[in-house]
């Protein structure tokens, strides 16, 4: 597969993996971002993409920002129809401030083939053993 990217802004880097055979790609920030404590964060890309129809774009957190620094990623599906700039939402879960330079990695995300479905409403659902069971619902031991 490939996956057109489009330049929206001068300094923007291209998404990259970092490895060869990494499911996730990389994605930089344009400019340097404030995180204070407890607050949420709008990180510009700079970038477009053209996520081909029968896919979607997976955000996840970078686990070195995620782990070290509790930066967290909010939301995260990125649709096949979309090509505005790809813009990060992240939640600073730490009690210090961060501060995240310029061209610095703040996500991945992963291009993903999903199945469409119809929405049918319907009275009845078919039973299972868990049925409505939630939390807990497998015991605590």
């Amino acid at each position: 597969m490939k996956l057109k990217v489009k330049k929206l802004h001068e300094d923007a880097k291209l998404p990259t993996h970092g490895h060869p055979g990494d499911a996730g790609m990389d994605f930089y920030a344009t400019e340097e971002v404030v995180f204070p404590p407890g607050a949420r964060v709008q990180v510009h890309t700079g970038v477009a993409v053209e996520i081909p129809e029968g896919y979607v774009g997976l955000i996840w957190d970078k686990s070195s920002l995620s782990f070290n620094n509790g930066l967290k990623v909010l939301g995260g599906v990125i649709d096949a129809g979309y090509r505005g700039e790809i813009i990060m939402s992240l939640l600073n879960t730490s009690d210090k401030e961060f501060i995240l330079e310029k061209g610095h990695k703040i996500s991945q995300m992963i291009i993903q083939k999903f199945e469409d479905c119809e929405i049918i409403e319907t009275d009845e659902l078919s039973d299972t053993v868990r049925g409505h069971g939630r939390e807990g619902s497998t015991g605590k031991k």
